[in-house]
């Protein structure tokens, strides 16, 4: 059982998430806030496994309550939701470690599946964010090509095909899909990219690739 703590200043998006997610027979929600410093109190009372955080909130923004919940022991696992085009917010959460980043309007069984990766320690961002946010960052960090190159050089053939793919937003089903291989195979060459690259975030792995010129 997934143990869920929602965290958004409007009241109906917290109602629409709870009607999504509330039905699930792995999903436990616990509890609710409506700003970040409401939510470091609920957080620190029921130990949630995962948390669906806003970003843009009142008292105590999602960045905030992310990094200070991220500084804790055995924290939970942040998944960003958001409205709004990929901004500096966006790229300083992914950089304390959020897990996540889906749109408000992801589709249900979208939003599900994504909580459930989130709970099982998957990184997970929707392609419409995940494009945004890559081009938000190489746009005000060019020139990186030789370095990425140099990096990405560190990759076998088959992984920088799955690194291109993890650029474009694809899930590990869907790389799978395309390049002929099962979804073990493909997490396999995942896991060693981000080994070789010296990170576990999706979307770091494709701002390199977007920095060298692959995509």
């Amino acid at each position: 059982m997934t143990r869920l703590v929602i965290v958004d200043d409007d009241a109906m998006v917290r109602t629409g998430l709870r009607l999504i997610l509330g039905g699930e027979p792995d999903f436990e929600l616990v509890g609710e806030a409506a700003d970040g410093r409401q939510a470091m109190d609920v957080i620190r009372e029921l130990t949630p496994d995962v948390v669906l955080m806003d970003i843009r909130m009142p008292v105590q923004d999602g960045l905030v309550t992310t990094e200070l919940l991220l500084g804790r022991p055995d924290p939970p696992r942040i998944l960003v939701l958001t409205t709004f085009d990929a901004d500096d917010m966006v790229l300083r959460a992914l950089r304390l470690g959020a897990r996540g980043f889906l749109l408000k309007d992801t589709p249900p069984p979208k939003m599900i599946e994504a909580v459930r990766a989130v709970a099982r320690g998957e990184p997970v961002l929707s392609p419409s964010v995940a494009q945004q946010v890559i081009a938000a960052a190489t746009a005000r960090h060019e020139p990186r090509r030789a370095e990425a190159l140099e990096e990405l050089a560190r990759l076998t053939e088959r992984e920088r095909e799955v690194a291109v793919e993890v650029a474009r937003g694809a899930s590990n089903a869907e790389i799978g899909e395309r390049l002929y291989m099962s979804v073990a195979t493909v997490k396999a060459n995942v896991t060693r990219i981000f080994a070789k690259l010296g990170t576990d975030n999706r979307v770091l792995v494709a701002m390199k690739v977007r920095d060298a010129g692959l995509l």
